[in-house]
């Protein structure tokens, strides 16, 4: 068996991020990810089966980091609910900010990949959810957010409005910053789900 060297593979994911947010997975080539990532076409393969393959890896450690980094805001007994409401979405936006490339690769991709119900990161996608969910109860419990509100509901608004902003910044970056859409989130997130 080959052994795999140095940061290959991650050189292949990074260089798959910028081809896919540029080209949109369908129209990405392995051989643009190969020349990207300064390696042979035939190395993406030691690492990988396929496209889709390298696909699936980039959402199955995009989530992992989300759920682990979420989950240590969750867990603090230091902070309260409406705090780690905000951790939760900065948890998001840190990731993105840094690599618009990923964010575009997010919004055009990651639907297909859940309706199509493949790969592993499924499992920290819900993961991430539930810990918005548990959030959400502590603050019920709390009293600091309204115990009118529907946990589904919810789930799927707080996503799903994160998902919209993020396509829309990834399409006119230069028309409203990443960090005025955190803002305006949390605003929104914390004040709608307020009993004040």
């Amino acid at each position: 068996m080959r052994i795999k060297e140095g940061n290959k593979e991650k050189d292949i994911l990074q260089a798959a991020v910028k081809v896919f947010a540029e080209y949109g997975y369908h129209n990405a080539k392995i051989s643009k990810i190969a020349e990207l990532a300064n390696v042979a076409t035939g190395s993406v393969y030691v690492y990988f089966k396929n496209k889709k393959d390298v696909l699936l890896r980039i959402f199955e450690d995009l989530w992992e980091v989300l759920y682990k980094e979420a989950k240590k805001s969750v867990s603090s007994k230091s902070l309260t609910p409406d705090q780690k409401m905000d951790k939760l979405i900065d948890v998001l936006f840190d990731v993105f900010s840094v690599n618009p490339s990923l964010a575009i690769v997010f919004v055009n991709e990651q639907n297909h990949l859940i309706l199509s119900e493949e790969g592993k990161f499924q499992i920290f996608y819900d993961k991430f959810l539930d810990l918005g969910e548990i959030i959400l109860r502590e603050g019920i419990k709390a009293k600091q957010f309204s115990s009118q509100l529907d946990r589904i509901i919810f789930r799927v608004y707080i996503f799903g409005a994160i998902r919209n902003l993020l396509h829309r910044w990834a399409q006119d970056p230069d028309q409203i910053s990443l960090e005025k859409i955190r803002h305006n989130v949390k605003h929104i997130t914390k004040f709608g789900i307020s009993i004040k």
